[in-house]
């Protein structure tokens, strides 16, 4: 992963767009340590994270009114 700090970053922006265009992920460094403070990634690329299913399982309870309904477009927002 290439890293830039702020003021390179804005000197180079279309450079780190090309990188991020090719599958790449860039940090912005910031303030006196230059530490990481965000990234750009690729909007198509996927990350790793798994996403546990019920994870609020018992912690929420979910209750509708008697007279509630919703017709499946608008469940859809078409």
């Amino acid at each position: 992963m290439k890293s830039f700090p702020v003021g390179e970053l804005k000197s180079h922006f279309s450079e780190v767009l090309e990188y991020v265009k090719n599958g790449e992920r860039v940090g912005i460094l910031f303030g006196k340590n230059k530490k990481t403070i965000a990234m750009i990634v690729p909007v198509n690329q996927k990350t790793n994270v798994k996403r546990k299913i019920g994870i609020l399982d018992g912690k929420v309870k979910i209750s509708f009114e008697k007279n509630f309904s919703i017709t499946e477009e608008e469940f859809l927002n078409i």
